[in-house]
């Protein structure tokens, strides 16, 4: 069966409920540039671009690999995000690593759910440039998050993945992967290369870039994969 057909038990677990409100949030109510905690404690940081302005900003939900936490979800993109007006919001797993990768959805989910939410009522999102990122672990559970809610995210920037995890397919996101060809934690050869086929074969719109490195996203992939993001239809 194909892994980007829906299956497994807990699978419907990965819909996620938040919405855009059907009003903009006005920009002058929005909290201020910088980077913030949500409420709860610091599992769940944002990061608000110092070009933020009357213009609603491209939300990315960005994902930590395994062992890592919030801050590391941002670090890929941070460089880039006042440059390109890029709202982060960046969530802990409960666990070392997301709750899909390990056994099924669950508390993540929820986590992000709730997250997403806090920041949909808070500030000016443009719902046509709306994505989930992630690197390693971040990067399978971006992507089989990003294909289970494509009626909510239209964009997913996985950086060197590692699998899909079992789960619904709702809609089609637009993929972005990368991979280093010298990779020994998750060899393209086993995971990229397998997983580019699949999404092609369901009709999934998919860039590619491979690239001379090890497991790492080297500054110039990332700024690549904010190019996309910015002009890819």
């Amino acid at each position: 069966m194909s892994p980007l057909s829906p299956r497994g038990a807990g699978s419907a677990n990965a819909r996620l409920a938040a919405r855009l409100p059907p009003v903009p949030v006005p920009a002058a109510a929005a909290p201020p540039p910088g980077l913030l905690a949500l409420p709860g404690g610091p599992e769940v940081l944002v990061r608000v671009p110092a070009t933020a302005g009357a213009a609603p900003l491209r939300l990315v939900l960005a994902l930590h690999g395994a062992g890592g936490n919030a801050k590391g979800g941002l670090a890929p993109l941070l460089p880039l995000a006042d440059a390109h007006g890029l709202l982060l919001l960046a969530p802990t797993s409960h666990a070392a690593t997301w709750d899909a990768v390990t056994g099924g959805w669950g508390s993540d989910v929820r986590r992000i759910d709730d997250a997403l939410a806090q920041v949909f009522g808070s500030y000016p999102v443009d719902p046509t440039r709306l994505a989930v990122s992630g690197f390693s672990d971040g990067a399978s559970y971006a992507l089989s998050l990003g294909l289970a809610n494509a009626d909510l995210f239209t964009h997913v920037m996985a950086f060197s993945p590692g699998f899909i995890a079992p789960g619904p397919r709702v809609g089609t996101p637009r993929v972005f992967l990368c991979h280093g060809r010298h990779d020994t934690v998750l060899p393209i050869d086993r995971t990229t290369r397998r997983i580019v086929p699949q999404l092609r074969s369901a009709r999934v719109p998919t860039e590619v870039r491979e690239f001379d490195g090890a497991h790492t996203v080297p500054a110039s992939i990332a700024e690549d994969a904010v190019q996309w993001l910015m002009h890819a239809p």
